[in-house]
């Protein structure tokens, strides 16, 4: 668990880096603002949305895949050691893992709205 949490702290931060990176740059960015004013606030606001958007998608992908494994690990570990129980096993299961993609799915379009 430890390994999967500092994946998702390293992506984070890469992520955060690039819009950082996106959102300080001297080129477009200041030649928009000189522009139009106010316009560079909301290139900076736009990368930073992108940027926990990316994020958000990550961790709803990470947790919905870790679930859905969990899910389906104990399911066959319990049909492994009653294989008449496959019936009661197996359809609840599938609904389980149901459940959690939907849960993936809208975090998913969540994102997009907020966005």
């Amino acid at each position: 668990m430890r390994i999967i949490i500092s994946i998702l702290s390293l992506v984070a931060l890469a992520t955060l880096s690039i819009a950082a990176a996106l959102a300080s740059d001297g080129g477009a960015a200041t030649t928009a603002a000189t522009a139009a004013a106010g316009t560079f606030t909301l290139v900076t606001e736009k990368a930073f949305m992108g940027a926990f958007a990316v994020v958000g998608v990550g961790i709803a992908a990470a947790g919905g895949g870790v679930g859905q494994g969990l899910i389906a690990s104990k399911a066959l570990e319990g049909i492994s050691r009653n294989p008449a129980a496959i019936d009661k096993i197996f359809t609840p299961m599938i609904l389980t893992i149901a459940f959690v993609e939907s849960l993936v799915i809208f975090t998913i379009v969540t994102i997009f709205l907020v966005k």
